[in-house]
């Protein structure tokens, strides 16, 4: 909306000004104090609250959008932003809290009165959250007062040291039966003021030398009343089921919105880099080893952005895609992770040496921590995409599982037959796609993306059969076979990022400048999917069978390749130019024009090596045709300035280029004090 435009263009401008990575992570180890007070004055911590509890009410895409620009320019500022706006008390009030918490906590969180963290991991309970030991017992204190004793160790919590309000995962028990007959009543949810006698908070993690606030807390023997429950005695055992559909959505937004955010400013600021950078007299960016990385990283970008944008769009329709949150956490984390790997390659020593001109190695050093929170990415690949999806998404086995648990026998034949029929219509389309490559598949989409629809149309059926075999034969095994699982959440994975780019490339209006980013992403994203569908088949029992599944997918061999050494090159020229394509696809990421900042530096160096270029030509025919000698660049300036190989106007051009890349180019130092 234009209100939401309006905040992004004003407030979060403003936020991302005020920021200095640098100052922030190394020097003060927080966020300043002026940072803090604007970031609770203009609301930042309220953009899911509703306008009613004087929150922003913004929409997904504006929360992501948001959320990205931060993260382009600090780590540590769009952590502390969009932690409050994720998994937490905002959230989870607004779906169940009651009215009088909801009047209570949410004016005061959406203004930054409170400030918010939830307490889920521990010591003894990670990935497996329904280990934690923290306990809650049914009781009355002193005043006879009915509630609950805490005793809790919690670790790893964002915004736990500077928490006001801690929401807590804890499993409750009733031996007395005081409020049912039950005594394992499960885990439960609650809402802690942080100044509650026996809770402690303050202590800090080091999460690899970033600066967000992320700590450790205890309670011992705390009494809090039944009311303190998120949605009071009525959702007593429901946190397990509250904190899942939270954490769907939640991550679905804030940390794929962190990815392309550090993507993008990696792409922009790297592209750039090796523009002005050079070796044997020529810019690093033409030579093939660094196109190679470079079109990686612009591909990948594209994407991730596709990918964002198009489940946001998803999210504001009121979906909340489960299956499709977990592909986006694990895709966009793991693949941030290659594009900022390759930057770290192509920048070489200048990203090594850690300071205020390096722009890219404290994002370099705190990949991990995204890569882990929020379901850790190996257990979201193995575990969670193809085990969840695999039931959830089927059209069929959740309604034989109903038949079965109603001992429905009429309606389980009639499924039965369905899903029997659904396989052999599998079998035989994925023959005749596969025979024809698909080339007769009607699907949507212009002339140079229909090839693409069909291929993923093909490989879906692919996917779809041998799920079913895997299905059929392993049976409950299957969720304990995680390398088979995590080679079809791959497919999955693959099959969605490419339906995503397919939609993106539409909603942009087919633009022709971007045709090379589309090419790179559908031709990598097919090969993938089919690589770890041929990978599949290897996994897979009952031998004889799977060699007829796979001679029906495959008939002829491996239909697909990578991009070729031409796409390479024209995906990697995109980061190379100045060009509007280059600004869409880093469109919405801060852009520092101060030359007193890293990326500031790196800007101007790449705006005026480009308009330097044609004199940089010029000088360099002159060498080449021994007019000019080679060395010092300044001396050989003011030689093919006396010699009228240039003009004056091309001189200063040329001497701006030149010291403007020497600024960009230049690495930290410091005294032995200067690093204490």
């Amino acid at each position: 909306t234009d209100e939401e435009q309006a905040f992004i263009d004003g407030p979060v401008e403003t936020l991302c000004a005020m920021l200095n990575d640098w100052d922030i992570t190394h020097n003060r180890k927080d966020l300043p104090q002026e940072v803090w007070n604007y970031i609770k004055q203009q609301k930042f911590c309220g953009m899911i609250i509703p306008k009613h509890y004087g929150g922003l009410e913004f929409s997904d895409t504006a929360h992501s959008e948001i959320v990205m620009k931060i993260a382009s320019r600090s780590t540590t500022a769009a952590v502390t932003v969009m932690v409050p706006n994720s998994l937490g008390p905002a959230k989870l009030l607004l779906n169940y809290g009651t009215e009088q918490q909801k009047n209570h906590y949410l004016p005061r969180l959406a203004t930054g009165e409170e400030i918010p963290a939830f307490a889920l991991t521990g010591p003894q309970a990670g990935s497996d959250a329904s280990a934690m030991p923290d306990t809650g017992i049914v009781c009355y204190n002193q005043n006879k007062v009915l509630g609950i004793r805490l005793n809790w160790e919690k670790r790893y919590i964002t915004l736990g040291p500077v928490a006001t309000v801690l929401g807590l995962a804890f499993k409750l028990y009733d031996p007395d039966h005081l409020i049912g007959d039950k005594e394992n009543i499960g885990i439960t949810v609650a809402l802690i003021p942080t100044d509650t006698p026996g809770v402690s908070i303050g202590r800090r993690h080091n999460p690899l030398d970033s600066a967000f606030q992320n700590g450790p807390n205890w309670g011992k023997d705390v009494f809090i009343p039944m009311d303190w429950i998120i949605g009071g005695a009525e959702q007593v055992g429901n946190g397990w089921k509250m904190l899942m559909q939270c954490l769907a959505t939640g991550r679905a937004v804030s940390l794929p919105a962190l990815s392309v955010g550090a993507a993008k400013f990696t792409c922009r600021n790297t592209g750039a880099y090796a523009r002005i950078r050079k070796q044997f007299n020529l810019p690093i960016g033409e030579f093939e080893g660094i196109q190679e990385p470079l079109a990686r990283m612009a591909g990948e970008t594209y994407i991730l952005d596709a990918a964002r944008k198009v489940t946001n769009a998803a999210l504001d329709n009121g979906e909340k895609p489960a299956v499709i949150s977990a592909i986006l956490k694990y895709e966009l984390t793991e693949r941030m992770r290659r594009i900022v790997n390759d930057g770290m390659d192509i920048l070489g020593g200048s990203g090594i040496c850690i300071g205020p001109r390096n722009y890219l190695g404290r994002l370099y050093q705190v990949i991990p921590v995204s890569i882990t929170v929020e379901g850790a990415n190996i257990l979201t690949r193995t575990m969670m995409i193809f085990g969840q999806g695999a039931i959830r998404c089927h059209p069929y086995i959740q309604k034989e599982m109903a038949a079965l648990q109603q001992n429905d026998l009429r309606q389980f034949d009639k499924v039965l037959f369905q899903h029997i029929g659904f396989f052999m219509h599998n079998m035989a389309a994925s023959f005749w796609l596969g025979l024809t490559n698909a080339r007769f598949k009607s699907v949507p989409g212009k002339r140079n993306t229909r090839r693409y629809y069909r291929q993923i149309a093909r490989l879906s059926v692919g996917f779809a059969l041998f799920a079913d075999f895997a299905l059929l034969t392993l049976g409950g095994t299957l969720k304990r076979k995680e390398r088979l699982s995590g080679l079809f959440a791959d497919v999955l994975s693959n099959l969605y990022l490419c339906s995503c780019v397919l939609k993106h490339y539409q909603d942009q209006g087919c633009l022709k400048d971007e045709a090379p980013l589309l090419h790179w992403a559908c031709q990598q994203s097919i090969y993938r999917a089919q690589q770890s569908l041929r990978a599949v088949f290897w996994k897979m029992p009952l031998r004889p069978f799977a060699w007829v599944l796979r001679s029906l997918v495959f008939p002829i061999g491996k239909p697909y390749s990578p991009p070729d050494d031409l796409l390479i090159h024209k995906t990697a020229s995109i980061l190379l130019a100045d060009t509007l394509v280059r600004d869409r696809l880093t469109h919405g990421i801060y852009i520092n024009s101060k030359t007193g900042d890293a990326t500031g530096k790196i800007e101007a160096a790449f705006k005026a090596v480009l308009a330097a270029a044609p004199v940089e030509a010029k000088i360099r025919l002159a060498q080449k045709q021994k007019q000019l000698t080679k060395g010092d660049p300044f001396k050989m300036l003011a030689e093919a300035l006396n010699k009228g190989i240039i003009t004056q106007d091309e001189a200063g051009l040329y001497a701006t280029a030149e010291q403007a890349r020497l600024a960009a180019i230049t690495v930290d130092d410091f005294s032995p004090e200067g690093l204490m």
